[in-house]
């Protein structure tokens, strides 16, 4: 199984800046049919892609606090962190332009510094 988080802020002040590209991506994915769910402080959805169950995570924190969502991903539900997918924004890249990472520091996104320090761990794909 694999585990997307889609990286952004809650509240419509955010809906449509770059900083919610990770929380774009999965409401298309999803088809806008992400449920909030407590325990992870996310909205939530499953699907299958290429026969592979997918779960898709949009934390209902602010960029900062994005880790602890990752972290409820792998202590609670088991996870690996070679099976988390974070989705977030790249003020270095040209808007379009998509670069994928795994094991790579922070980049001065707020939010992956987050995921890295709640995983102590940055064994992670980032896209």
């Amino acid at each position: 199984m694999f585990y997307i988080v889609g990286l952004g802020n809650p509240g419509d002040k955010y809906i449509n800046t770059r900083h919610n590209v990770g929380r774009m991506v999965l409401e298309e994915m999803s088809d806008n049919s992400l449920i909030k769910d407590k325990p992870s402080n996310a909205s939530i959805a499953s699907m299958s892609l290429g026969g592979e169950v997918i779960q898709l995570f949009a934390p209902e924190t602010f960029m900062n606090n994005s880790g602890e969502t990752v972290k409820y991903i792998v202590s609670k539900l088991g996870a690996v962190t070679e099976d988390v997918i974070v989705v977030h924004d790249d003020i270095d890249l040209p808007f379009g332009e998509v670069k994928v990472a795994k094991g790579r520091g922070a980049g001065g996104n707020n939010g992956v510094e987050s995921i890295i320090k709640q995983l102590k761990s940055k064994n992670f794909v980032r896209v």
